[in-house]
């Protein structure tokens, strides 16, 4: 299977050795994306609210760039700084979808990149071709 990678200037550039999505065949998968402004690479993050849409909306970005959309995504991981932020996480990142929501975990952790409270990583299917 052919390995295409995913890059947009709409998403935050990675901040590491890795690519801001891996599409092969019909299959995306996001790395982990959080609340860093793509071009300018600040923090989006007075709160949390403000930080889970900024990293819904570079989600947005990389999926649109690979010609989906979040009815696309079958699977995310949520990330958190403390589950005491799971509700607001999870109202705004429900926000996203549908009602067709894909399979989830969410777990709390004890460091995450940039000191910010949430990352969202996420894979997707092109359901246009099955």
């Amino acid at each position: 299977m052919i390995k295409q990678i995913i890059n947009t200037p709409k998403a935050p550039a990675p901040i590491g050795p890795y690519s801001q999505a891996i599409k092969t065949g019909d299959m995306l998968f996001i790395s982990g994306q959080v609340a860093l402004k793509p071009g300018t690479g600040e923090l989006e993050n007075a709160d949390i609210i403000e930080e889970t849409h900024q990293v819904m909306k570079n989600l947005k970005a990389i999926l649109s760039e690979a010609d989906m959309d979040f009815n696309a995504v079958v699977k995310t991981t949520i990330f958190l700084s403390d589950m005491e932020l799971f509700g607001d996480v999870n109202e705004i990142y429900g926000r996203y979808f549908d009602g067709d929501f894909p399979a989830r975990e969410t777990v709390a952790v004890r460091g995450l990149p940039k000191n910010v409270n949430v990352e969202i990583s996420m894979i997707a299917v092109n359901k246009t071709n099955n």
